[in-house]
């Protein structure tokens, strides 16, 4: 893939902090966006696409009113659009509960799925004290999960804990949302010993029923603790058991050997049906010497 074919997009001020971060790590190849009514937000990149919501800035963004972010939003299609016009795959980062993200999100997830892009959205849930906002946001996941080929659902107080744990700041930049978006670019855009491209990742994504995301880093030999620190992502809600179509990216360095892949793929599709779909990259790659990186795009998980 060319990299003007994959399109990083912020909505909001978390959205638009978590994208800009995210681009750093994968460079100026990829494309990025980013959309809000204040201004601030499109001070953290250089080399961003903006799009502004309303002719009047203002930090309040769209006072809470996902209906105004919309129409905003849907005001300024034909930017969008000619934005969107060589995409194939949009990821797209947003905070539900407020208006932009809730409602100018929703609007240019539709907006990119009707330009043709395959729509990877990470979206992150109020915090559980946040009554109001969490109202809010249940209408407009509920769309984002219907409009996206993948919603994945991020707990704000999941990943506010794991940025304790670590000592830093997760508004600044939550390390999963960097390790996913840097790794499915690398599965797409860079050669390997088996190769995936557009085509893998559509396949996968058209199955019916929830799809969700792992993403992990580790050691080559610890296959199982690989696996369990990818269990352990900031997510909502994670269950892959009965899965039917599994995309699979394992990365490592020199070293790695045919073994250790088998033995991660064994791992990681496990739970899944017995009859699903899986299909397999693989790459080496000089920095990670010993440690192994692993993307996996799972899909076909029956709805509740």
């Amino acid at each position: 893939m060319e990299g003007a074919q994959i399109l990083i997009a912020g909505v909001g001020g978390l959205g638009c902090s978590w994208a800009s971060k995210a681009h750093l790590r994968v460079g100026a190849d990829v494309d990025l966006v980013l959309i809000d009514a204040d201004r601030s937000s499109f001070d953290l990149s250089k080399q961003a696409h903006v799009i502004e919501l309303g002719a009047e800035s203002n930090a309040s963004g769209c006072a809470g009113l996902p209906p105004l972010g919309e129409q905003r939003m849907r005001n300024l299609s034909k930017a969008s659009m000619m934005l969107l016009k060589e995409v194939e795959l949009v990821i797209l980062m947003l905070g539900l509960g407020g208006g932009t993200g809730t409602g100018a999100g929703m609007e240019f997830a539709r907006q990119a799925k009707r330009s043709g892009s395959v729509v990877i959205t990470l979206a992150a849930e109020p915090f559980e004290t946040q009554k109001a906002r969490r109202e809010i946001a249940k209408e407009g996941l509920l769309e984002l999960e219907r409009i996206s080929d993948i919603c994945v659902r991020l707990s704000l107080d999941r990943l506010a804990w794991q940025a304790r744990e670590r000592g830093s700041d997760w508004t600044m930049g939550a390390l999963w949302v960097e390790e996913f978006v840097e790794g499915l670019v690398r599965t797409l855009m860079k050669m390997g010993l088996i190769n995936l491209d557009m085509m893998d990742l559509k396949a996968i994504v058209s199955k019916d029923g929830k799809s969700t995301l792992l993403v992990a880093q580790g050691d080559a030999n610890e296959p199982d603790l690989l696996f369990e620190n990818a269990m352990r992502a900031p997510l909502a809600e994670l269950d892959i058991f009965g899965a039917t179509g599994c995309l699979l990216q394992i990365e490592g360095g020199l070293g790695m050997t045919v073994s250790q892949v088998s033995q991660v793929a064994d791992i990681f599709t496990s739970r899944l049906d017995q009859n699903a779909q899986v299909i397999l990259g693989a790459r080496i790659s000089e920095d990670l010497h010993t440690t192994l990186r692993v993307v996996a795009v799972v899909s076909g998980k029956e709805t509740d």
